[in-house]
């Protein structure tokens, strides 16, 4: 019988002429007839037709057939490995100039400048110091479950390939449990290995896939429930889109210069606050921002709220304050000597200065936050004959949101967060959590629900909760924009994680007697702990951690607790789906959108385990660092608008950050590498692996994918550029 050439083949019809082209110059061209299936049958009418010459044409085609495919096999094998080479030459890079996240103690660049060159490595060593002697314990603890997992997997993926290539074939568990049977009965000698592994698979079904199966289950449950939630929102707010529902002041506030008639006008006393912390690269942009405020410069005060330590920053904040004094801004630089509290210490200071009670409303912009000039004039009427209203929060937009892989997913999660959750919150429930900065509070209220208080890292959810606690409403405007900065380094978006996912789960704590005690409707209180806290603060990083970084692995070693298809890829694939609708420009990265929120799950999983108790690294506060990327168009525009607001006035600053520029060329960079991260890829792969010897294929490519997106981001190559 002839052989059957269908694996290589394509079905076409004979006649048709294929070209074949070798990149090799020294191969030529020819047209030819590609084969059909009756060239190969010797019984067919054809070829009893056809003579010599007819199959002396076909072997031809033949020849020329096959080398066209090994010559599309070893193209397709060129690509594939400099891809891998590429890979791998990042990852020793990486490697050779990496540190590991608990190296930093060990690792102080030696710098021989000047003695204030050692000054500042001195203060530099004892902030690394005091950031790991915070977390090292937790930290450790965490990693090694991991590792336990990693070196688990890799002794069960040697013991299964063993037993694969001794006759064991994967198949169901009802499989497995009669081959087990048949084998314990059989007369005879059994080897060694075989009743070994017969052990290890009666152990499996009888004491491990039961409780396996028992926390699978479970996780389920909350996926499912959060996955209801979320799909709850989106349809809360495509009804707010389809009924065109938007929040709409009583009164909308005149021009300031307009004369028509005698229409009363509502420019209420408002206290501007910028809280900054050694941000040299952005104080510039946002203090200008402010100070461009189309607002009655009497009824306007602005506070540079300055927590820098270093004497080099604070003098070039000073100067820039100094500057806009001269040209008219209403505007005072305030900096504290003894700085406890991190940001909520420093607001609670400035709200302390006895000036304060002759303001109605305080606007609080973050360091990298520049609003438009028609800012007040959008938020301020919101609160006129709405005695009711503490709070009123603007949109963030990004002015780096396509600047690498890194901010176009932040992009993605943050769109979602502001447009879906911010807007269906504000709309049915008239609270949500107050995002620390491009909002307006009045201060009434915010002085009435205690203040500023420093016993979290989440201050500004703290204040919202106390508000709503004492009956007070929100307000979100979907279509008033603050522009601000997003981290473009894996390790700064990390450390921002990290306080956003620990400091909920402190609040949640110290607030659930409070929640208890207060006298809001019933259902408020069940919003705020079931909904606001467990589901969406809690639940959310167990179960992504849990299911798909601990059970989905574990299943591939103990395939009787099953782990179904609709889970791993349906269920979050149209959950990232809905993520994505309010960015609709980022679907080409729907996939690395799923695959890095899983691995993201790594650090907001630790983050709530630190804050829920109360672990050393729950009350880390470290500024998120700065590029200040947005600074020079924002300034090239104030040029073009304003020449007396040119850079050109501030010439000794930019001496001293050039200056500083120089100084940081001169250190030496490191990239970093996170083991957590690297050890749970590894987890992964070794259980696609496992995944190949039962043929499941949907596990075995995202497993495959998530260690690789694990890896990636264990070595710090997420944040590269893709344009």
């Amino acid at each position: 019988m002839a052989p059957s050439f269908q694996w290589w083949t394509k079905e076409s019809h004979r006649g048709t002429p294929v070209v074949v082209k070798m990149e090799n110059p020294n191969w030529s061209m020819l047209e030819l007839e590609s084969p059909s299936e009756e060239d190969f049958n010797p019984n067919s009418n054809r070829n009893r037709n056809i003579g010599d010459k007819g199959r002396g044409k076909n072997a031809k085609q033949l020849t020329w057939v096959l080398l066209l495919k090994a010559h599309k096999a070893a193209g397709c094998l060129t690509s594939i490995a400099s891809t891998m080479l590429g890979l791998g030459a990042a990852i020793r890079r990486r490697v050779a100039s990496g540190r590991t996240d608990s190296d930093i103690n060990n690792e102080i660049e030696n710098d021989d400048d000047d003695d204030d060159d050692e000054d500042n490595n001195d203060i530099i060593i004892n902030d690394m110091m005091n950031e790991n002697n915070h977390g090292k314990k937790s930290t450790s603890r965490f990693y090694t479950c991991i590792k336990v997992f990693l070196w688990m997997s890799v002794v069960l993926l040697g013991f299964e390939i063993a037993a694969y290539f001794n006759g064991w074939h994967f198949g169901s568990s009802v499989h497995f449990q009669l081959q087990e049977y048949l084998l314990s009965t059989q007369f005879g000698v059994q080897s060694i290995f075989d009743y070994l592994y017969s052990r290890w698979v009666l152990i499996r079904v009888d004491y491990l896939a039961p409780p396996l199966q028992f926390l699978t289950n479970a996780c389920i449950i909350l996926f499912l429930i959060q996955s209801v939630d979320r799909l709850i929102l989106c349809l809360g707010c495509f009804y707010i889109k389809f009924k065109k529902i938007k929040p709409i002041p009583k009164q909308v506030v005149r021009d300031i210069e307009s004369k028509e008639g005698n229409a009363e006008t509502y420019y209420p006393m408002v206290l501007i606050q910028i809280p900054m912390c050694n941000e040299k690269e952005v104080y510039q942009q946002s203090i200008a921002a402010v100070c461009n405020l189309d607002w009655p410069k009497s009824n306007m005060l602005i506070q540079v709220l300055d927590d820098s330590d270093d004497p080099t920053t604070q003098i070039l904040i000073k100067e820039e304050v100094y500057k806009w004094q001269h040209e008219g801004a209403n505007i005072v630089y305030r900096h504290r000597v003894i700085r406890d509290g991190y940001k909520a210490g420093n607001l609670k200071s400035a709200m302390n200065c006895s000036y304060v009670k002759d303001y109605e409303f305080v606007a609080i912009f973050d360091a990298d936050f520049q609003p438009t000039s028609d800012f007040l004039k959008k938020t301020v009427p919101h609160f006129k004959d709405n005695e009711e209203l503490a709070l009123v929060q603007a949109r963030w937009s990004f002015v780096n949101k396509d600047e690498n892989l890194l901010t176009r997913l932040q992009n993605i999660n943050l769109s979602f967060h502001f447009e879906v959750e911010q807007q269906v919150n504000s709309v049915f429930i008239n609270f949500f959590g107050f995002n620390g900065t491009a909002g307006v509070w009045r201060i009434k209220a915010l002085e009435g629900s205690g203040g500023w208080l420093e016993r979290t890292t989440v201050e500004d959810m703290d204040i919202a909760v106390r508000a709503h606690l004492h009956g007070w409403k929100f307000i979100f405007l979907n279509d008033v924009e603050c522009q601000c900065e997003l981290p473009e380094s894996y390790e700064a978006y990390r450390k921002q994680q990290h306080r956003w996912h620990s400091g909920p789960m402190q609040l949640f704590r110290l607030c659930l007697p409070e929640i208890y005690r207060s006298k809001i409707a019933v259902w408020k209180k069940a919003n705020l702990i079931f909904l606001f806290f467990l589901l969406r603060k809690l639940v959310l990083p167990f179960y992504s951690f849990t299911l798909f970084c601990i059970i989905l692995p574990m299943t591939m070693f103990v395939p009787e607790a099953e782990l179904p298809v609709w889970v791993v890829c349906y269920i979050p694939a149209t959950m990232s789906f809905l993520n994505i609708l309010p960015a609709p420009k980022s679907f080409p990265f729907i996939v690395p959108y799923l695959l890095f929120e899983n691995t993201m799950s790594v650090t907001k999983f630790n983050a709530m385990i630190s804050g829920l108790f109360q672990l050393g690294s729950a009350y880390e506060w470290v500024v998120t660092k700065k590029s200040g990327r947005s600074s020079e168009g924002d300034l090239f525009s104030m040029v073009e608008k304003d020449p007396k607001h040119s850079r050109g006035n501030s010439l000794p600053n930019l001496e001293a950050m050039e200056k500083e520029q120089l100084l940081l060329k001169r250190k030496k960079k490191h990239n970093r590498m996170y083991r957590k991260e690297l050890a749970l890829a590894f987890l992964l792969l070794t259980a696609s692996a496992r995944s190949l010897l039962s043929a499941q294929g949907i596990h075995f490519y995202f497993l495959l994918f998530q260690g690789v997106s694990f890896l990636l981001v264990g070595l710090d190559l997420i944040g590269e550029q893709v344009e």
